[in-house]
């Protein structure tokens, strides 16, 4: 950051008073600019047991199978982000939403929250972010193609609760260098 959102000074970056980290501080009129982990929500759309993944069509991971999923807009709650990114990526109506998964990742400064919810009438097609959407079931999914770390354990989780029928909500971290792929 060089310059304050709110008057268009330079910016410098220094520990505000009553703080314990640095922060970019207006020059002019001291404005204390807070950069803030961004928050990415999705769905785990499920119709008759199996889950809509979406191809991506941009980068990062372009080519690569994920969840419907993305940031978080202003203004919006988590599950309307999360039913918003849905219809965006795969044009595909969602209803029985419940919060079934929460990564941090500390080293992207990211948050995602993940719904498991229903598919409505298992329609899907394919938004402006996705080359392709299709159901999958556990065997069929290209766990070699999977774009990110978040979507691959929330799969496989996804998977292992639904053959025993409890759906917990879960929170853990994913760490840097953790997933390779």
């Amino acid at each position: 950051m060089k310059f304050c959102t709110s008057c268009g000074s330079s910016v410098i970056l220094q520990i505000p008073v009553g703080d314990d980290r640095e922060r970019f501080v207006c020059t002019t009129c001291e404005l204390i600019h807070y950069i803030n982990p961004r928050v990415i929500v999705g769905c785990v759309p499920v119709y008759e047991g199996r889950v809509l993944l979406c191809k991506r069509a941009i980068a990062p991971r372009k080519n690569y199978w994920t969840l419907p999923a993305g940031f978080m807009e202003n203004g919006e709650t988590t599950l309307q982000g999360a039913a918003r990114e849905t219809w965006e990526e795969a044009r595909a109506q969602v209803s029985n939403l419940d919060l079934y998964r929460v990564f941090d990742v500390p080293y992207i400064s990211q948050v995602y929250m993940f719904y498991r919810c229903d598919l409505n009438d298992g329609e899907h097609g394919v938004g402006p972010e996705s080359l392709e959407t299709d159901l999958y079931e556990e065997r069929d999914i290209p766990w070699d193609d999977i774009a990110f770390p978040v979507v691959y354990e929330t799969l496989k989780e996804y998977f292992a609760d639904a053959r025993t029928g409890g759906f917990p909500v879960r929170v853990s971290e994913i760490e840097r260098g953790s997933w390779r792929r």
